[in-house]
């Protein structure tokens, strides 16, 4: 099952891409908070606008250097325990939204990476027991201002700035999906520039959700960044990004200055 958000005339609504089809079946409500129940409407793809399936209630959970390849591509050390940081939930775009370069950096880097949606409350998960605390999995671009990552002593700026978290295109609702096994790639102007598979990330999702949630607590509807492979580049304005995840789905954006 595919969950979106989208908007037709009027607000925003949340829906479900038929498989196979262009059709959306409208849903009551938000899935994240009620029971799924058809509307009984349908939409059709090419007349509505996608929006981020999910906009988190409290934060964007990332994690640095999950990726052996991609740590050692940036002159790091493989990390012992899992890099946090956070996006806040004001850096969420959807699909064809604009990521906007901030003035204050010259170098902004795409980061493919799979994103965890959580269903619930979720505080001191075992790794075993975490499946259950997902809702499902949508594709993330972590956008980077690379050269303030290196300058600044915290990632605030350089990871959090408005439109640095493109979200989407839905959500995939699927139980049998392994999310240790699935292709990750970046294409820029068409050009493929990042190849991954998550099975490479170093601590995997369970672990990481165990990790995190032994920290503090996750709220239906935050969003986890599982990490990037190797290939991060820096876009320009007039380009265009898309990140694809097998099983999943293609994100795009395109780059603006302004």
């Amino acid at each position: 099952m595919k969950v979106v958000r989208f908007k037709p005339a009027g607000n925003p609504r949340y829906g479900v891409l038929e498989e196979g089809s262009s059709r959306i079946l409208g849903l009551k409500g938000d899935p994240l908070f009620q029971k799924v129940e058809p509307s009984g409407e349908f939409f059709e793809v090419d007349e509505v606008r996608l929006l981020s399936p999910v906009i988190p209630r409290s934060k964007v959970v990332g994690v640095g250097r999950n990726y052996a390849d991609h740590a050692h591509e940036l002159g790091n050390e493989v990390p012992q325990d899992p890099i946090l940081f956070f996006k806040p939930n004001t850096s969420v775009i959807g699909p064809d939204d604009p990521i906007v370069l901030p003035p204050w950096s010259n170098e902004v880097h795409y980061e493919a990476e799979l994103a965890v949606v959580v269903k619930t409350l979720c505080k001191d998960v075992a790794a075993d027991q975490a499946k259950d605390y997902i809702l499902g999995y949508t594709v993330a671009n972590d956008v980077s201002a690379r050269d303030v990552q290196r300058s600044d002593s915290q990632w605030a700026r350089a990871k959090g700035f408005d439109t640095s978290c493109p979200l989407g295109p839905w959500i995939t609702v699927d139980p049998d999906l392994d999310p240790h096994d699935l292709d990750i790639s970046t294409t820029l102007n068409g050009k493929i520039v990042q190849s991954g598979n998550t099975r490479d990330m170093i601590v995997g999702v369970g672990e990481l959700i165990e990790y995190i949630t032994h920290a503090f607590t996750l709220l239906p509807g935050d969003v986890i960044l599982t990490g990037t492979p190797a290939g991060v580049g820096p876009m320009q304005a007039g380009d265009r990004v898309e990140c694809t995840i097998s099983q999943i789905g293609t994100l795009g954006n395109f780059v603006v200055r302004r």
